[in-house]
């Protein structure tokens, strides 16, 4: 059975499988010259027109990752009205389709962040079924009590529903500003700084360290990025399958 047309152009990089299905409904996706349906299957099509822009249909294009290391002054839209600097800026050019996020990170925290040309596949591990753990190091302003820490495993009530840590450890330091390193499985906006806000403690710098099976790279230096090795290709694929 032939796959559905949004599949095949998010696992190309056109986009991901939400954006591409949100372009088909708003009829800005053509197949020779028509407009595109919903669900359409990809079955005899061979060139396809999204957003004004002409794409071969290749069904077999190999899957490109690669971990880059977000300075704490950059976003992760492709375009800024402002002209900030995003993420994007610093990644290899594509002949065709294009680099996806796996996540977000806010404006001013830094760390891993994983790119793929596979939209679908981006969406899998970001879908909260998929479990996926983002460790990340934690500075905060204020006294962090073992009673605190308590309730940040256990759940906290934020105004977008509970939110809990996974896990939380301490790390050692000698200011005023405490150093910790917290586990959860959902990406929520600003969700970190908001429930240590709940507790009356302010967040001053925040790393993501780790994003399911990979670690951040420390041989690279902000603005960098390498390709992933098989080994943790393969680590990311187990999650897909697993969240199927």
């Amino acid at each position: 059975m032939a796959e559905r047309l949004h599949k095949v152009l998010a696992r190309m990089g056109v986009g991901s499988r939400r954006e591409i299905e949100r372009w088909i409904k708003q009829g800005l996706v053509e197949v020779d010259g028509q407009i595109a349906q919903l669900g359409q299957s990809s079955e005899g099509v061979e060139r396809v027109c999204v957003n004004g822009v002409n794409f071969t249909l290749q069904k077999d294009i190999p899957t490109q990752f690669l971990q880059y290391h977000k300075p704490d002054n950059e976003i992760c839209s492709r375009k800024d009205p402002e002209n900030r600097q995003t993420v994007y800026d610093h990644l290899p050019k594509l002949m065709q389709g294009r680099w996806v996020a796996i996540g977000r990170l806010d404006l001013t925290t830094s760390g891993i962040l994983l790119f793929t040309t596979n939209g679908e596949l981006a969406n899998a591990l970001m879908h909260p079924s998929a479990g996926v753990d983002r460790e990340y190091l934690v500075r905060v302003h204020g006294k962090v009590t073992p009673e605190i820490i308590y309730r940040l495993r256990e759940g906290v009530k934020l105004d977008d529903g509970v939110a809990h840590f996974t896990d939380v450890q301490e790390r050692p330091s000698k200011s005023t500003n405490k150093w910790l390193q917290v586990v959860l499985q959902e990406g929520r906006n600003h969700e970190i700084k908001r429930m240590f806000e709940s507790q009356g403690l302010q967040v001053t710098r925040l790393i993501r360290i780790r994003f399911g099976p990979i670690a951040l790279d420390d041989t690279l230096k902000k603005g960098q990025y390498r390709t992933l090795t098989n080994k943790e290709i393969k680590a990311l694929n187990v999650l897909v399958r697993q969240a199927e």
